[in-house]
């Protein structure tokens, strides 16, 4: 393998989802890509079929064992299932196999051996059944990269947020909106947009409660939570502003009035980003020793197996990836 420029690490996603389907089709699309997949060769030699493919698929020990070979789809084995996962069910394999490929890529990552990661969709409920208690990506990249402090970006070509609170029950979300939470998603949001090229990022918060707390009527965590946040956020030198009522401030984001939105919490933010379509919507998680991006939809198990999955989320997710790395690799992220 060539030292000089790192491939990407794509993990197979939920081997009984689209995952590896849409990894397929990717590649296939650009055959010019320097990537390696992660995870299991008899799940991506079944993808191949699936999507009707004219390639073959290599399984490979080691990221340093790839040859980048045109017309070969290399697989670093995170371990190869000794029965192939149903498609389009909710299985504990399929939630293992899925997990253990992350785990393999971020170690990989860790080591410098890749220069980011793209993963495809996993299943929180096969997750779950495999005994594994995150409830998604964020939370493993953060805990086995150890990073302290993470936030996931979400956005397409036309609106992007980051989330103060992620994978948690609402009441949960109210109660870790503090003062803390809300620097760490502005300050990474900052950095983020950065990355991605804006100069200055215009940064909306949005608001907690209906009307952003109309003064107080509707809720106070406006008043003593996030408008201080805000108000220290630009004492840093960072372009915040809010906080802005969350009915309204995504249509200014979209008329251009701002660049990037904080939203308070999971659905708030990512309503609108999916409203717009999943096409072309990417998930970036920011605060990571390392690149990484992802689709922005799920397994799709109803159309699983039938070769119709769209990888155009995957290809965005890639092409995000890429320009980070380079980002990155320039001292910008």
């Amino acid at each position: 393998m060539t030292e000089q420029v790192k491939p990407l690490a794509i993990t197979m996603g939920d081997p009984s989802g689209i995952g590896p389907e849409i990894v397929v089709m990717a590649l296939v699309e650009q055959p010019g890509v320097r990537a390696l997949v992660f995870g299991c060769p008899s799940v991506m030699e079944r993808a191949v079929g699936i999507v009707g493919a004219d390639c073959d698929v290599r399984s490979l020990r080691c990221v340093q064992d790839a040859r980048f070979t045109p017309g070969v789809i290399e697989v670093v084995s995170s371990g190869n299932l000794t029965e192939l996962p149903a498609i389009g069910q909710i299985q504990a394999t399929s939630g293992d196999a899925a997990f253990s490929a992350i785990q393999l890529a971020i170690a990989c990552a860790l080591e410098g051996q890749v220069s980011g990661i793209v993963t495809a969709p996993i299943h929180k409920e096969a997750l779950s059944q495999a005994g594994i208690s995150y409830p998604g990506h964020t939370e493993m990249l953060a805990d086995f990269s150890g990073a302290e402090r993470v936030a996931m970006l979400l956005g397409n070509d036309e609106i992007r947020t980051v989330l103060v609170t992620i994978h948690c029950s609402l009441s949960d979300a109210i109660k870790g909106g503090s003062f803390e939470a809300q620097m760490t998603a502005i300050r990474l949001t900052h950095e983020g947009a950065t990355a991605l090229g804006y100069d200055n990022p215009r940064v909306a918060v949005a608001g907690l409660n209906p009307h952003a707390g109309e003064g107080g009527l509707f809720g106070r965590e406006e008043i003593e939570i996030i408008a201080p946040a805000i108000k220290a956020a630009q004492a840093e030198g960072i372009n915040a502003s809010g906080p802005w009522p969350g009915d309204t401030v995504f249509m200014m984001a979209r008329q251009g009035q701002f660049d990037i939105v904080v939203a308070q919490y999971h659905d708030q933010g990512l309503i609108p980003v999916k409203y717009m379509g999943l096409e072309k919507g990417v998930n970036i998680t920011l605060g990571l020793p390392f690149v990484r991006t992802s689709p922005d939809h799920g397994t799709a198990f109803d159309i699983a197996g039938t070769g119709k999955a769209d990888a155009a989320s995957l290809l965005t997710a890639m092409s995000y990836a890429s320009k980070l790395v380079s980002a990155q690799s320039k001292g910008i992220a």
